[in-house]
């Protein structure tokens, strides 16, 4: 039994050596190198440009070159990394409808890569807006309404943005396109029951873009809501956070300010009025 043993430890060997000095392991090793060669040379290149980038605009006065850099940096990393690796391709030893697949994987990751780069845009505006209104000032009612106007709109748009992408992505796919067709090309049950299924968020994302506009509230405003008193602490896409005095925070759905009322204090101006009780004695000389 131990002659048995060693043969097939004998032969175990003679496998792994023949499988590992494979012509497949070299061709596997040189498309590894090849593409990390590739990415390595992508991600050098990047940090260049944004080196010599951010050195110039920190010479600058404006904000909008800085917000150019820092929100352009992440998505330029990957779209370069993409582009590398299409560059790359031709040069892999890989059957044909193979380079195919990761083409049309490289193709999903730079829809991708462009969209977190409109994405990216998006904050440079807000930024360059935000940044001429000061809401730190004592009067700071055009600011807040600026604040406000840039926040809601910049997350309508990533919103926005992030579907049209998605929706190319899974369009590019002839399986999942095929798969929407055939749902949608029957009666119309199938769109109704989404739409009612998105109702909610439909609904969040249309008082945004009425509260961007018509700006019953904006950021830093006092209100009164449920009972409670509390300053607009931040406006997201589906709800918006109040500061409490006392520190808690009330999260309330966008749509309940266009549909309850509530009392904001500080809708026309950055004062607010209050009363001042002083218990003297009769005998104090109110005219003094």
């Amino acid at each position: 039994m131990s002659e048995d043993l060693v043969i097939t430890k004998d032969r175990l060997l003679t496998l792994a050596r023949e499988f590992f000095d494979t012509e497949a392991w070299r061709e596997l090793a040189i498309n590894g190198g090849l593409v990390i060669c590739a990415l390595l040379v992508a991600y050098i290149v990047h940090r260049l440009i944004y080196t010599a980038a951010k050195r110039m605009a920190q010479r600058t006065v404006g904000i909008t070159d800085n917000a150019l850099v820092t929100h352009s940096r992440g998505p330029a990393r990957a779209i370069l990394m993409v582009f590398a690796l299409f560059l790359v391709i031709p040069s892999l030893n890989i059957p044909e409808d193979s380079i195919e697949s990761i083409r049309h994987l490289l193709t999903l990751a730079l829809t991708a890569a462009v969209g977190w780069l409109a994405i990216g845009m998006t904050g440079v505006i807000s930024d360059v807006i935000t940044a001429r209104y000061d809401v730190t000032a004592a009067d700071n009612l055009e600011a807040r309404e600026m604040h406000t106007r840039a926040r809601v709109i910049r997350r309508v748009l990533v919103a926005v943005i992030m579907v049209i992408t998605g929706s190319i992505m899974l369009m590019s796919i002839p399986s999942i396109r095929q798969i929407g067709v055939t749902l949608f090309a029957s009666a119309g049950v199938a769109g109704l029951v989404i739409g009612m299924a998105a109702r909610p968020a439909l609904s969040n994302l249309i008082a945004g873009l009425q509260l961007a506009m018509t700006q019953p509230i904006r950021i830093d405003d006092v209100v009164i809501v449920e009972n409670e008193w509390g300053w607009i602490e931040e406006i997201r896409s589906t709800f918006v956070v109040v500061r409490i005095w006392d520190l808690r925070r009330l999260v309330v759905p966008l749509s309940y300010f266009l549909e309850h009322p509530f009392q904001n204090w500080t809708r026309q101006t950055s004062d607010i009025l209050g009363t001042v009780f002083l218990y003297t004695d009769y005998t104090v000389p109110v005219g003094a």
